[in-house]
């Protein structure tokens, strides 16, 4: 899949240069909002997370974004440990309002995932440590998704220094609760659907990164994302192993049993009739694969590892695109200390996700995993208490590579890269995007920023100086050709 590198160019080299110009700035405004932890998944930490909230509330009003709106979403709900506890505002803002342009919504997220220097970071996470000799940018949320936010204001600083009119209305939705399930994100756009974004003709995503490290993509697919736990509870307390060890049924013992009839060594999920949902791999849809820039190599940069279970492009591509997979997270409840603790855990929590490809139904798949987990709870004759529960689901997406959306960016790519961008499908899941093109009725595109090494969610995140950068003229570009199309 590609697109031609014969176009009519448009005259953006002072923007790409104003931007070059502007660099140290941006630098340091990610500097600032990296310094923030707003991870959404410590209660202890939603002050900071609103925080942030504010944070892009100043930032918008001083590059001159209007009918700027902090959307409240009430209580967060259970399972919380403050009943209490506040969602974090969206952030809305408007820069232009004229009729006669499209207006494009830009989406990101705020809230990072947590991160400790404990953790095996080589610098503090929430201090954004610049490597001038690799040129490269570490720090929590520095590439998920606090780069890509931030981007989209440094391209509207750069129109202001320019003097230059923006091609496009610009309307931005930032959440602060996308690393968390995105609570109360879908009823939002459902009720601003005829309002807000009553006039949006573009949703634009920038929260996904290239395959690789070396070639700029387009991405038309996500998959989707089940989140589900398993509680088992026994004694009334925490014992002492001495004293009941062998006497009690242990709730952890259950669980490391029920969580390994998941999935097996090779990632092939055991869950009966899952893989029967899943469409059928089409001959056209199979010669996509050998096209892909990617590698076996890369992959392993990227995981820092060698451990791949595939040993060529194809199968990987296929098992993180095509494939469901599931994966399990952790274990709540169990002792995870450094030392030796002789405890037996009074109660259990075991987390796991499986990610979900066309055409996986989501009520279908809960029904699957309740029954299997169930099933085999039952075959250990336990006396401890059991339950199954879904944390949040998310659907699968996919979307048209070549509509006007998709040209344009890809045009503003190869301006900026001077390559033709792969077209790909992406393993992660950014559920909103369903939601965005279902309640607007219009086209969604995903338009990375951040490399495939770039390790979101994991130790030592960062962002190159190159992508941040030529991400924003890339981000600049695209609004002028999308607005052209």
């Amino acid at each position: 899949m590609s697109t031609s590198t014969t176009y009519e160019k448009l005259p953006l080299q002072p923007l790409f240069d104003t931007i070059e110009e502007l660099k140290p700035k941006f630098i340091e405004r990610l500097q600032k909002a990296i310094a923030i932890p707003s991870v959404s998944s410590d209660e202890s930490l939603r002050p900071k997370v609103v925080e942030m909230a504010n944070f892009l509330v100043d930032e918008l009003k001083t590059l001159g974004f209007t009918d700027i709106q902090l959307k409240e979403l009430g209580t967060q709900p259970p399972p919380v440990q403050d009943a209490n506890l506040q969602l974090p505002p969206i952030v809305l803002g408007r820069f232009g309002n004229d009729p006669a342009k499209k207006t494009v919504l830009v989406y990101g997220h705020y809230d990072v995932q947590p991160a400790l220097k404990d953790d095996g970071w080589k610098t503090e996470p929430f201090t954004m440590h610049y490597d001038k000799e690799k040129e490269i940018l570490y720090g929590r949320g520095s590439t998920d998704d606090k780069g890509p936010v931030v981007g989209w204001l440094n391209v509207i600083e750069a129109h202001n220094k320019l003097g230059w009119e923006l091609p496009v209305n610009l309307v931005v939705c930032f959440e602060g609760m996308e690393e968390s399930g995105s609570l109360g994100l879908d009823e939002l756009v459902a009720k601003e659907a005829q309002n807000y974004f009553k006039k949006v003709d573009q949703v634009t995503i920038s929260d996904n990164y290239w395959l690789g490290t070396t070639k700029p993509v387009l991405t038309y697919g996500l998959r989707g994302c089940n989140y589900y736990q398993i509680i088992i509870e026994g004694p009334g307390a925490d014992l002492h192993s001495g004293i009941f060890g062998g006497i009690i049924a242990e709730p952890m013992t259950d669980l490391i049993k029920v969580m390994s009839t998941l999935v097996d060594g090779s990632g092939k999920i055991l869950i009966p009739g899952v893989y029967d949902m899943v469409a059928p791999l089409t001959d056209k849809e199979d010669q996509l694969y050998d096209s892909i820039d990617f590698s076996v190599e890369e992959l392993n940069a990227a995981s820092g590892s060698q451990t791949s279970l595939h040993d060529n492009k194809k199968d990987i591509l296929k098992h993180r695109w095509k494939f469901p997979s599931l994966s399990l997270h952790g274990i709540e409840g169990a002792f995870s200390g450094a030392g030796a603790k002789t405890v037996i855990p009074a109660k259990v929590v075991g987390k796991f996700s499986i990610r979900t490809v066309p055409d996986i139904e989501s009520k279908k798949l809960d029904d699957l995993v309740f029954q299997h987990i169930t099933s085999e709870f039952k075959k250990l004759n336990s006396p401890n208490k059991f339950k199954v529960e879904l944390i949040h689901d998310g659907n699968y997406w996919v979307s048209d590579p070549f509509n006007d959306s998709f040209t344009a960016a890809a045009k503003a790519t190869q301006d900026v890269w001077n390559v033709v961008p792969d077209f790909t499908r992406e393993g992660g899941s950014i559920p909103i995007t369903l939601t965005f093109e279902k309640e607007l009725g219009v086209d969604v595109l995903l338009l990375p920023m951040g490399r495939g090494d770039d390790g979101a969610h994991s130790i030592n995140e960062k962002l190159d100086v190159s992508n941040y950068i030529n991400g924003c003229k890339t981000l600049g570009g695209y609004l002028h050709y999308y607005g052209k199309a």
